[in-house]
């Protein structure tokens, strides 16, 4: 179930503050909403106004998001998924933001001219629904300026028609930032891509998953209790050089036949397992010292979401030289560890 908040004013107050209830907030804002108007202007600038700053939570086990919307713009943010690092994120509603590079601060609001402008370098925007996204630590740096009052700015130079500024206000930010952090604490280990193509080895030799290969499997298997649409799986298995090949095919038999029962005491649906084996074929590394050769002795996992009418039968199903499997996808490199 997704989990939505939202960080603006609720009190009627602070909700209308040009009321005559509160007459002390209209010239405060007025004050605020000039100096604001005194900053140099580019080409086109994009903000909310200040009696307006809303920063919204919206997430689930899978994503949370930690958004501003920007009047005519479309919305600026904080995005974390499961298994990553936060990033800060630019999605336009239209074609506001040329594709390029564009710089990266976080400025300092008028009416704080003390804190100073914290240059973060710059950032590559693209085409599409999310135009921007920058690095893990760019998107701590933006944060920690936030909490401090500084505002998310980012500037697309190029031709006068192309010169575009995008600000995020830090009014009310605290509240939602809050909110976001207990989105995250909910966030699964992984997501998809990262289990998508994995990978157990057994460097030992032999058919026996150790520790280290059941506690990646159990994590994989954290994300698919989560997530029942990945339904398909390719098990393939494999050898090193070391004996005949028929006793290297008969182990990575063994293997594959290893992982895939391990999968099925987790409650894995057994139609939607498909074996393979290939033996000392497709090594990743030569064969030709010990470490090597724990390298290849391995067995891939290759998920997939399959439409239920185009699902293909692969209860316990082989590749044999009669039926040969296409050649396996390249071995993944481990996720990286998540920062923040």
């Amino acid at each position: 179930m997704a989990l939505k908040f939202s960080a603006a004013a609720t009190d009627k107050q602070s909700k209308y503050p040009f009321t005559p209830r509160s007459p002390a907030v209209r010239p405060r804002y007025l004050v605020l909403t000039t100096l604001l108007l005194a900053v140099p202007a580019w080409g086109m600038t994009f903000q909310s106004r200040l009696e307006s700053v809303e920063w919204k939570v919206e997430g689930d086990i899978f994503a949370c998001r930690l958004l501003q919307p920007i009047p005519r713009f479309g919305s600026g943010g904080f995005l974390r998924r499961a298994g990553e690092a936060t990033v800060f994120e630019l999605r336009p509603s239209g074609q506001w933001l040329p594709a390029g590079s564009a710089s990266l601060k976080a400025a300092a609001v008028p009416w704080k001219p003390g804190l100073g402008d914290i240059s973060l370098g710059s950032v590559k925007v693209v085409e599409g629904e999310q135009a921007l996204a920058t690095s893990a630590q760019q998107a701590q740096r933006l944060l920690a300026g936030l909490m401090e009052g500084r505002m998310p700015q980012v500037s697309r130079s190029g031709a006068l028609d192309d010169r575009v500024e995008v600000r995020l206000l830090p009014v009310r930010f605290e509240p939602a930032y809050q909110q976001f952090q207990v989105c995250t604490q909910k966030l699964l280990a992984v997501n998809f891509e990262q289990i998508r193509h994995s990978q157990v080895n057994f460097p030992g030799g032999g058919d026996t998953l150790d520790d280290v290969a059941k506690a990646k499997l159990d994590l994989i298997d954290g994300y698919l209790k989560a997530d029942p649409t990945v339904n398909h799986v390719i098990v393939s298995g494999y050898s090193d050089n070391q004996g005949t090949r028929l006793d290297n095919r008969q182990e990575s038999r063994l293997r594959a036949i290893a992982v895939m029962e391990y999968l099925k005491t987790k409650g894995f649906p057994a139609e939607q397992i498909e074996l393979r084996f290939f033996g000392e074929q497709y090594p990743v590394a030569p064969n030709t010292s010990k470490a090597n050769r724990a390298l290849n002795r391995r067995v891939t996992l290759v998920f997939s979401r399959v439409p239920p009418s185009t699902e293909p039968p692969a209860t316990g199903s082989t590749s044999t030289a009669a039926n040969p499997a296409e050649p396996p996808a390249p071995t993944p490199a481990p996720p990286a560890k998540p920062k923040g």
